[in-house]
Order: C-alpha cells, then structure tokens, then sequence
C-alpha cells in the first residue's frame, strides 16, 4: 500500500539521524528543525500516502493487512491439498508464500511450474515460476501474494484454475519443452514477470 515511486526512511532514534540532514529556523519565537530529502520529483505520492494514513488509520491498516493474512492463510492450505504440491514453508509472516512441485510427482511429470505459469496466464493470473537463489536453485517454485483487493472468491477462482490447469497438463501424452529442459539441465529463461511470457529454453 505504497505508492510507486515513494520510499519512507525511519530512524530508530534521532541519534542516528545525521545532523547534516537536519535544517533549524528559529520562527515565530520557537526553535523548528526538520529533515527533508529533496529532490526535483513531484508531491503526488507524498500526498497520496498522507491520504491514506489519515483516511485509514492503525485499524484500518490492521483490518487490511488481516484479511490478507486470512486469505493467503486458506490459499496455502488449499495448496498444501493439491496432490502434486508442497509449500515451502508452514509459516507464513507475510501475506505471501511460495510452492514446489514434490519431488516424487516431479520425476513421473510430463510438465512443470513454467507450463502451470503459462496455463494460469491464460486465465488472467499472474503466478511466477522461477529457481531459487544458489544453493537452492534446484528448486523451481511458485509464489503468491495476496494484495489489497484480494478476495475469497478470488481466491476460489485461483485454486479452481489451477486444478483445471493441473487436469489439462496430466492429460499430457508427451513432454513440455520445459520438462524436456529441465531434464537435460538447461535453465528455463524468460518466464518471469513478462506479460507475453514464453518459456523459452537457453543454455
């Protein structure tokens, strides 16, 4: 819930505040220092966001961010039913959370995360595949974040087309091009936050 372009900075407590960041006036009989980063960009989002804080407050943050958490908290037990399927992780402290495919499903699969990717993408959804980080890139994981807005008929409609997706791919008599990849070691580029994504294979 921030806006594009905005960044807050927060100090722990004004000692680590560097004094040559801070500007004092004496005005109207009274000492004011205060802080500014400036630079030549436009107030838009400042605005916007102090909007936001007077507009929803503690609570209403809190409320948002718990439906959030309750949605992202039914979508990775749901998945966690799904038979190819196992989250990466039982905790979940972020609205967020990522899947693999089981190793003992993975071996017998005609398909991959990429081809879901691509499934899902036909129906609206936008739920990256990629490798994890070294030392575990291994590992070709999904993710999903559960933004503002979010709702549990959405939610239904995601798990819905990904069982669907899931149906199709097993219908599979051949090998994706993925899985074919995957299965000679060749990393799968070109899959990632693309809106005309294509898996396409690269040494």
């Amino acid at each position: 819930m921030v806006y594009p372009g905005l960044g807050w900075v927060v100090w722990k407590d004004k000692k680590y505040l560097p004094d040559a960041m801070s500007f004092s006036v004496n005005y109207l009989g009274a000492n004011i220092t205060q802080v500014g980063l400036n630079f030549s960009r436009p107030a838009a989002q400042i605005l916007g966001q102090y909007y936001q804080f007077i507009r929803l407050g503690f609570n209403g943050y809190k409320a948002i961010q718990y439906n959030s958490m309750e949605i992202t908290k039914y979508l990775h037990s749901e998945i966690a039913k799904m038979t190819p399927f196992a989250n990466y992780s039982e905790e979940i402290p972020n609205p967020l959370f990522i899947w693999y495919m089981k190793p003992e499903y993975a071996k017998d699969a005609k398909w991959t995360l990429y081809d879901l990717q691509a499934k899902l993408q036909q129906s609206g959804w936008m739920v990256p595949a990629y490798t994890l980080p070294d030392n575990l890139q291994n590992y070709v994981v999904m993710r999903i974040v559960v933004r503002q807005g979010f709702s549990r008929d959405m939610a239904d409609m995601l798990l819905n087309d990904i069982n669907n997706a899931v149906a199709d791919l097993e219908k599979l008599e051949y090998p994706t091009q993925t899985r074919i990849a995957q299965d000679k070691n060749i990393e799968v580029k070109g899959t990632v936050f693309t809106h005309n994504a294509h898996s396409n294979a690269k040494k």
